[in-house]
């Protein structure tokens, strides 16, 4: 998300220190909280009634065979909504579509009378859909009494088990595009006219897309070689989106920001195919999916990297199209009577002359704007895919708290120690005396399962988890025990003891309830320093801060329960705990705003997302990321708001008194050091000769409404 754009789109009114209009003033004001009202709104309303509930539409399946069981099988499966199937009379053909992508899976029928059917997939177009095509598919065996065996025809590569590089590479891809469009609109607009922007682009495509290959190549390994590819295709898309953003901004000025984010990120996600299925998205977005240059990113970067280039056509006419289409319109408007005008941006006449690099901030040279142009939108791109590529890329399971329960107390013992020296490392093996307590344990999430061990001969051992803490952990530890049962002769049966809800299918809803509160939090504060950099003592915009708090977490609360549905009960306490987060979020992040201005986002981001979301275990399981973020989870806000979230809805509120302790003290840390970040100010004026507004500002540097001519 572009910070700096938010700032500047807010920043379309003209701010004058607390001497000018009050109409004005109010304007601008409402505007500051306009903006990222709408910006969390966007993309959580987006996030979260999309991914809520997935459940696949027409997903396409081949059924191999011939006959009439195999067109009963055909017939079953089109006789509901959820698949699409289509017979094809050989393997290889089955095949043929899968690595073509049109079809995600294929059940190949028993044969000669017998009962051994395999269910083919291709995990390189998904781990989500590859899971879903199983299930869809498990059925047809089971009712047939069929023995099924499962085929990868495209297996992940072992640097990218999860499978999540195209999908970092094409969101760096789109970041690279838009986001630097946000401050060249502000800092250095006499960049903007086609004949100095198109060789700017050029340069900047080449160079982002050769960080994001070394960044998920050689740093991370998630990627093996395919230099060129990367380079050919983020060339194409970068470009695409920054045409298309530059389009968007002769038009609109800096509210560029909100058409621009709602296509590139907030519709390009769920739209993608690349996070969950497209076949799970509602049609809306399988529309989306053939037309927005985040999906086309991505699939071609996957046709290349997994499926030899199979379909790769198409996704690059999707990217020539926007480029050959923002162009043309660029052209046109240029060419028109109001060509040289920008909305909301104010004249520059000299383009040496002294300006804001970032929005409410001190005039600067013009090579002290390019740099800002640059590094600004390269810095949020290296954090992001550097962060997400290296905590997500390859998912290995560490140190599962796990309990052992037995009726007899040495028996346990053994069985842990056992157990403890075979997967060491793997899982973290302790007793607990009764069934009863284990599954408190797993209440409290103090553990993530219990291995009860069988009580008598010939009866089944039981394994007890819980979806709701976690789907992939939950997946991970079974995937573990099943075999290690098996190996002993024991059967295994599975026990959820607090299962997810028909309406958090997926276990992504206390995520996006905890990342929308923290979003909140930070952004009101970038916004507010840069958009109204007068208000400048911490109780000037304490009141703010309390107003925006309560009134967002309110509206959230209302937009995930009464309008989606997507979460249900304890609303006072959802909202009172949302709003003490958004609070304190806020006054943390003040802290950098106020002393080393918009510069600060990108340590925030780090801290409260890019750090966060991986230590959350909101989505990717703790215990499969890397080890240095698991410590990270019991002192980050992030985490404390997404197992809140989850807490509340799912396990009686357990654990949240302790979650509300680590977000209390960021918000008290973040007062006091507001406090000292006062007297540094008021310091810091007495010094100064002019005593004017807050540091890192001038007067003057505030946006108006009048066009202005780039250079």
């Amino acid at each position: 998300m572009d910070t700096e754009a938010v700032i500047e789109a807010a920043d379309v009114v003209d701010g004058r220190p607390p001497g000018a209009d009050r109409k004005e003033q109010i304007i601008r004001m409402v505007a500051l909280f306009v903006m990222p009202f709408l910006m969390v709104t966007m993309m959580f309303a987006t996030y979260m009634s999309t991914m809520h509930s997935p459940h696949p539409r027409d997903m396409p399946v081949a059924v191999v065979g011939s006959g009439a069981t195999a067109q009963a099988v055909v017939d079953g499966l089109n006789s509901g909504d959820s698949t699409e199937a289509t017979l094809v009379t050989t393997r290889d053909d089955a095949v043929d579509l899968l690595h073509d992508q049109e079809a995600a899976g294929a059940l190949v029928l028993p044969t000669d009378g017998g009962a051994n059917a395999t269910v083919l997939t291709a995990s390189a177009a998904g781990a989500s859909q590859n899971a879903t095509v199983q299930q869809l598919l498990a059925p047809v065996v089971f009712q047939n009494s069929w023995q099924a065996t499962t085929e990868d025809v495209a297996p992940l590569p072992a640097g990218d088990s999860a499978g999540i590089a195209v999908l970092f590479a094409a969101m760096g891809m789109m970041l690279a595009g838009y986001v630097p469009l946000s401050i060249m609109v502000m800092g250095v607009p006499h960049l903007l006219r086609l004949r100095r922007f198109l060789p700017v682009l050029a340069g900047w495509s080449a160079l982002t897309s050769s960080i994001i290959w070394l960044i998920l190549g050689p740093v991370v390994g998630a990627v093996d070689g395919h230099y060129l590819t990367f380079l050919g295709v983020g060339m194409l898309a970068t470009a695409a989106v920054g045409l298309a953003q530059l389009l968007l901004s002769k038009l609109v000025g800096p509210l560029a920001v909100l058409p621009g984010m709602l296509l590139w990120v907030v519709f390009g996600m769920p739209a993608s195919n690349l996070a969950l299925s497209v076949h799970n998205m509602p049609g809306f977005f399988q529309f989306l999916h053939g037309v927005l240059p985040l999906p086309a990113a991505g699939e071609a970067l996957r046709s290349v990297l997994y499926f030899d280039g199979n379909g790769l056509g198409t996704h690059l006419i999707v990217l020539a199209l926007w480029i050959v289409a923002a162009l043309a319109l660029c052209l046109l408007k240029e060419r028109s009577a109001s060509g040289k005008m920008i909305p909301g941006v104010p004249p520059i006449t000299d383009p040496d002359a002294k300006a804001p690099a970032l929005a409410g901030g001190p005039p600067r040279s013009k090579r002290f704007r390019y740099v800002a142009a640059a590094g600004f939108p390269l810095a949020i791109l290296v954090v992001v895919v550097g962060a997400m590529g290296f905590s997500m890329h390859k998912p290995q399971p560490h140190d599962i708290p796990v309990v052992v329960v037995a009726a007899a107390p040495g028996q346990a013992q053994q069985t842990a120690a056992g157990l403890n020296a075979q997967l060491d490392g793997i899982i973290d093996v302790t007793v607990a005396d009764t069934v009863a307590e284990a599954t408190e344990q797993i209440h409290s999430r103090d553990v993530v399962a219990a291995f009860v061990l069988p009580s008598a001969p010939g009866t089944p051992a039981t394994l007890y988890s819980a979806s709701a803490a976690n789907a992939s952990q939950q997946s991970a530890i079974r995937a573990i025990f099943q075999p290690i049962t098996a190996a002993q002769g024991l059967s295994l049966t599975l026990a959820d003891v607090q299962p997810l809800s028909e309406t958090d299918t997926g276990g992504s809803n206390s995520m996006y309830v905890g990342m929308s509160w923290i979003m909140a939090g930070f952004l009101f504060l970038a916004v507010l320093r840069g958009g109204a950099p007068h208000v400048r003592r911490l109780r000037q915009f304490l009141p703010l801060l309390g107003g925006w708090a309560i009134g967002m977490s309110v509206w959230l609360w209302f937009l995930f329960d009464v309008v989606i549905g997507a979460i249900s009960g304890n609303a006072l306490e959802t909202i009172a705990y949302g709003a003490l987060t958004i609070f304190s979020v806020s006054l943390a992040t003040g802290v950098l705003t106020r002393t080393v201005g918009l510069a600060g986002i990108i340590p925030m981001m780090v801290v409260l997302m890019m750090a966060g979301v991986p230590a959350s275990g909101g989505g990717m399981s703790v215990y499969l990321v890397p080890e240095v973020f698991r410590p990270l989870q019991d002192v980050l806000p992030l985490p404390a708001a997404v197992d809140i979230a989850r807490s509340l809805r799912y396990f009686d509120g357990v654990g949240v008194g302790q979650n509300l302790v680590v977000i209390a003290i960021w918000g008290a840390v973040g007062l006091v050091l507001n406090l000292v970040v006062d007297q540094w100010l008021k310091r810091r004026e007495r010094r100064s000769d002019s005593g004017g507004p807050d540091a890192g500002t001038t007067p003057g540097t505030h946006l108006r409404l009048v066009p202005a001519e780039t250079h």
